[in-house]
């Protein structure tokens, strides 16, 4: 066997070494977090997750969490709150995503429903969904189906963004759909990728 071929086998998935990491003691888990945290705005639970992996797991390894999640919320350096009204209000202003796709996202990232509902209900108020959807079209460059394959593809789009059935009817009425591809649309509410 030639040395690429030893390199290889030591090596199986693309460089990454076989053996077993160093864990980390609280003072480095800390480092590591606010490293994370640096990079991007995490929510509490996506954090925990990532330093259970430095971290031995029995209690000792719980107890550096919880120590080092304690000293990142006493510093605000860590808020749920916080996390989930930014991250909302950049959905909504870049992306253009509706509610439930925010929340759904959110719910995924750890974030207690209270959290959740509080946010969204204080984000989503004002908002008129109907010109959400809209700009979120013109954002992706959607423009009028011309035909039932079209308008399907139209609907899971702003299904998959989190816009309300009613908004998807009211748009696609406007664009003068026939009803018959409207008609889709039911069964495109009830399959499980719309949730």
């Amino acid at each position: 066997m030639d040395q690429a071929g030893k390199r290889e086998l030591a090596m199986p998935f693309g460089g990454k070494s076989t053996k077993p990491q160093a864990l980390l003691d609280e003072s480095a888990l800390h480092e590591y977090a606010l490293k994370a945290l640096g990079r991007r705005m995490r929510s509490e639970s996506e954090l925990r997750r990532l330093m259970q992996a430095k971290v031995e797991r029995e209690s000792t390894g719980a107890a550096k969490i919880a120590a080092v999640i304690a000293r990142l919320k006493e510093y605000g350096y860590l808020n749920d709150t916080d996390f989930a009204e930014t991250y909302t209000r950049l959905r909504q202003e870049n992306e253009k995503l509706g509610q439930r796709r925010v929340r759904q996202v959110l719910g995924q990232k750890g974030v207690a429903t209270k959290i959740v509902d509080e946010v969204l209900e204080a984000r989503y108020a004002q908002i008129d969904e109907e010109a959400l959807a809209r700009q979120h079209l013109e954002r992706k460059r959607i423009r009028k189906p011309e035909n039932e394959k079209e308008t399907a593809r139209v609907m899971r789009r702003l299904v998959t963004a989190g816009f309300s059935t009613g908004v998807i009817y009211k748009i696609l009425r406007q664009w003068d759909v026939p009803d018959e591809a409207l008609a889709s649309l039911e069964t495109l509410e009830e399959s499980p990728e719309a949730e």
